[in-house]
């Protein structure tokens, strides 16, 4: 279980996960597909609960969450701690715009507050090589933004920082009013003891569960 101190400073109990965090029993989390919706935590608790790859929730100590196993948690906060949220962002997402929309979500519920995003643990540019239609929906996108986020592989092929680009999309989203941070040195590829990836493991990898809870007002 990893904690960042970006997020405790909200005063909001939260947690990035790891193969050693176990779920908590009471988190409420949509049906994840690669898209752009956020949805509040009442929803979620709908049997099947929403399709969606953000959760907000303003309820105090209610969890919120997303599962990944290579893709980017992005757990927000405002800075009172009053307003959370839970993203989940793979390249299709990002591509989307999920980060926007989760900021967005979490800021017409705050007002000026400064927001606080913290990118979690991810696979990593050095395992993550991707090609060309990726590139190309994602220039669509972030234009410029990607460059920085990519360094040479194979022929018609680019390793990408997911990272990056979310944190670049927290910060062209929000127009400077956010505080954006990430777990460095984390490739949930690389690992293997830590993080569950299904780069490396396929089809048979686990899922980390991360979460966050809104503040007492």
């Amino acid at each position: 279980m990893l904690l960042h101190p970006l997020l405790t400073g909200c005063g909001v109990r939260h947690a990035f996960g790891s193969r050693s965090t176990p779920p908590p029993a009471d988190l409420l989390r949509p049906r994840q597909v690669h898209g752009c919706e956020i949805v509040a935590a009442a929803d979620c608790r709908a049997q099947p609960p929403p399709e969606a790859d953000g959760v907000i929730s303003s309820e105090p100590g209610v969890l919120v969450g997303v599962v990944t196993a290579d893709c980017v948690p992005i757990l927000v906060a405002n800075g009172s701690g009053r307003v959370v949220a839970a993203i989940h962002a793979g390249w299709r997402g990002l591509a989307r715009g999920v980060v926007a929309a989760g900021m967005a979500a979490v800021r017409e519920r705050s007002g000026a507050e400064v927001l606080t995003a913290v990118v979690g643990p991810h696979i990593g540019s050095c395992c993550y090589e991707v090609d060309d239609p990726v590139l190309a929906a994602l220039e669509a996108r972030f234009g410029s933004a990607l460059a920085p986020a990519l360094r040479p592989g194979r022929a018609g092929h680019a390793y990408l920082d997911l990272g990056a680009l979310a944190i670049a999309e927290i910060e062209m989203s929000d127009l400077g009013a956010a505080e954006a941070a990430r777990i460095d040195g984390a490739c949930t590829c690389c690992d293997v003891k830590r993080f569950h990836s299904h780069r490396r493991d396929g089809p048979r990898a686990g899922r980390l569960v991360h979460f966050i809870a809104a503040g007492q007002p």
